[in-house]
């Protein structure tokens, strides 16, 4: 069974760090190009950073230089380093495929204010 479990979401300050995680099960995790997604309060999904098997990155421009992805095949799990935040990155955080095409899992919570 499919199962993506993201964590490590919080409150935090404009300009603070957070590190998410999402751990997955019932995939070949390391066969697979992983992605992070969110999803801001009245707004649609949207891709925020991706990273195939060889470890390439891609980001969005609105996180490109603050946020870095990464990814642990031993363990399947995902990464996404925040850093530098800011009130528009609060959202909804998920983790998916890079075709986002398996069950998506709960989604961790993530609000930057002061």
């Amino acid at each position: 069974q499919v199962q993506l479990v993201e964590s490590g979401g919080g409150s935090v300050q404009p300009g603070g760090s957070l590190r998410l995680s999402c751990a997955a099960t019932g995939i070949a995790f390391s066969r697979l190009g992983m992605a992070w997604y969110r999803q801001a309060p009245g707004e649609a999904r949207e891709w925020v950073a991706s990273i195939v098997t060889t470890g390439e990155a891609a980001y969005a421009d609105s996180v490109k230089g603050r946020f870095t992805i990464s990814r642990d095949n031993d363990k399947s799990t995902l990464y996404l380093q925040m850093n530098n935040m800011r009130p528009e990155d609060t959202a909804v955080y998920y983790c998916n495929n890079r075709y986002s095409n398996l069950p998506w899992g709960q989604g961790t919570h993530v609000t930057v204010a002061s």
